[in-house]
């Protein structure tokens, strides 16, 4: 019988993770010191799920929050767990820093009542492409541009799916101009994520102890498996971990129910796609001969004014408003009678009221004696709509 001593297994694994999260560790905070230190406004959108706890943890031991060098930005949709900005001002005050927050465009910050008011509290069931272009992709934009960022870090990861099997640490994107993104856990896997949250007692969401892998819209993201028994409780794992830890696992949670226009399963949320640099960022009907009526008050002086004219309640965020811009502004060229805009989603309960308007567009004629009269056809070329107002006002 051999004397050599007998292989231990479980100890050649655990030095080999150690060895393997040392370096991704190393490697993770170089690219954040090329992020930070070689751009000028390095910025953070940072949802709190486990890697990008992760990168908070790794930009704090090098010193970069307390310093401001790197900044955090949140996006607050207003359909977050309540857990999720609690947890925030957890981490503002372990790590000494100051997230700016951004939202829907044209609502203070925390006014979940001025959202509902200003888009409705049903937008993300009306349509889900405008919920994401209102609650994430412009305020994300927005916050891009406000903070004045040249290099955008970010916790996406290649083992987090097809979508991102191919993404590197350093990626270029087109918002304004040139943005540099830099993914530091990009060759991370879930486990990894967990591993380094153990190692370092990261604070982490406190939903992962009540059994969510990942933490989006409280609408949306559910528990995996849907019995909650798989948990990440004190730094360790309690149950199966493997639903959490597989290939392409860890936002199976996330999108739940939703569906693209398309039909196709609801993966991404909109900042991440290609394309989500590109949303609104200007009013409808700028320039031209479409009249602006600037608030409800000049609104119901054109009802009082004794004359036929046509009135449109948009919203500059509504696809399909945007659609009909350039039909509409042909329109108003065409017509002897004076052609408005009116933006109805800072004044619904008025718009209704005053205007029949229930959804975005809404085309009325205003008649001399100020009745008003809605255009109930989808047909919004020129020709249709002219002979609408024609007939309206005969």
């Amino acid at each position: 019988m051999s004397d050599k001593p007998v292989f231990d297994q479980e100890q050649f694994v655990a030095e080999s993770k150690e060895m393997r999260l040392k370096y991704l560790e190393e490697q993770a905070m170089f690219a954040l010191k090329i992020a930070v230190e070689n751009y000028g406004n390095a910025v953070f959108p940072n949802a709190m799920i486990a890697g990008d706890c992760v990168i908070t943890h790794l930009l704090h031991r090098m010193g970069y929050l307390s310093t401001g060098k790197a900044k955090i930005m949140v996006v607050d949709t207003f359909h977050l767990f309540p857990e999720t900005m609690d947890f925030l001002k957890t981490i503002e005050e372990a790590y000494d820093f100051k997230a700016e927050v951004f939202c829907a465009e044209g609502v203070p910050v925390a006014d979940k009542a001025g959202y509902d008011a200003k888009y409705g509290v049903d937008l993300w069931k009306e349509d889900i492409e405008q919920y994401d272009k209102v609650c994430k992709v412009e305020p994300f934009q927005r916050g891009l541009k406000t903070l004045k960022t040249d290099c955008m870090i970010n916790g996406r990861t290649r083992w987090q799916g097809f979508e991102r099997a191919w993404i590197d640490q350093f990626e270029n994107a087109p918002i304004g101009g040139g943005l540099a993104k830099c993914n530091p856990i990009a060759y991370w896997t879930f486990e990894d994520t967990f591993d380094y949250l153990a190692k370092y007692k990261v604070l982490a969401h406190p939903l992962h102890a009540k059994g969510y892998p990942s933490i989006g819209d409280a609408k949306d993201t559910i528990p995996i498996p849907e019995d909650g028994s798989t948990k990440f409780v004190d730094f360790k794992f309690e149950g199966d971990s493997v639903p959490w830890l597989d290939y392409a696992s860890e936002r199976k949670g996330r999108f739940v129910g939703l569906a693209n226009k398309d039909g196709s399963t609801k993966t991404e949320c909109g900042i991440h796609v290609a394309g989500a640099e590109q949303t609104f960022d200007r009013d409808l009907w700028e320039d031209g001969k479409v009249k602006n009526i600037a608030n409800s008050d000049a609104a119901l002086e054109i009802k009082k004014a004794g004359k036929g004219s046509v009135v449109a309640v948009y919203a500059p965020w509504c696809q399909f408003c945007q659609a009909m811009e350039d039909e509409y502004s042909n329109l108003a060229t065409e017509l002897d009678v004076d052609v408005y805009k009116l933006r109805g989603d800072e004044i619904r309960e008025f718009v209704t009221s005053e205007f029949n308007t229930e959804s975005f567009p809404t085309i009325n004629v205003v008649k001399p004696d100020g009745t008003v009269i809605k255009y109930e056809s989808e047909a919004r070329d020129v020709a249709s709509m002219k002979k609408f107002v024609a007939e309206s006002l005969a």
